[in-house]
């Protein structure tokens, strides 16, 4: 049995330790937003945040997580849209759409730690999100566009 927090939710789970956490997710709770894209932990399809840190989540086995807290795509934000979700909605970031889910989590951990980031601090975030559809000058704007609105939110 492993217990932890899934987006403000306790969960009891009885899966096997070694099962990754995307498929936790995905095939034991339903939580569908976050993606598999390579299973190697190289494009960042998968990516959610354990303890408030980026991680990828094709690659974390569900027992090495007792006890931590997992905030999802689907948890992001509990009333509307968080600031990077606006952002991107704003900036028409998505085309395929598929490698969104872990792009914005990984924008949001950027912006937990970087208030405004420069463009090279979001290259340097980003790098390990891979986009097949090239959008990149809209994901880089759509977090400048982000930092704004939490900036404004703040006042």
């Amino acid at each position: 049995m492993i217990d932890l927090s899934i987006n403000g939710r306790q969960y009891s789970l009885q899966v096997d330790a070694d099962t990754p956490l995307l498929w936790v997710l995905r095939d034991h709770l339903g939580l569908t937003g976050t993606k598999f894209g390579c299973g190697v932990a190289q494009c960042g399809a998968c990516t959610v945040h354990v303890d408030g840190k980026p991680v990828r989540t094709c690659v974390t086995p569900i027992g090495a997580l007792a006890g931590s807290h997992v905030l999802t795509i689907e948890g992001l934000a509990s009333d509307g849209l968080h600031p990077v979700q606006q952002a991107w909605q704003e900036m028409d970031v998505p085309q395929c759409g598929y490698c969104q889910s872990g792009q914005i989590m990984s924008a949001v951990a950027l912006l937990q730690e970087t208030v405004l980031p420069t463009d090279a601090a979001i290259n340097t975030a980003m790098k390990g999100n891979l986009c097949r559809c090239g959008t990149y000058k809209n994901i880089r704007a759509a977090i400048h566009r982000a930092a704004q609105l939490q900036a404004q939110a703040k006042k």
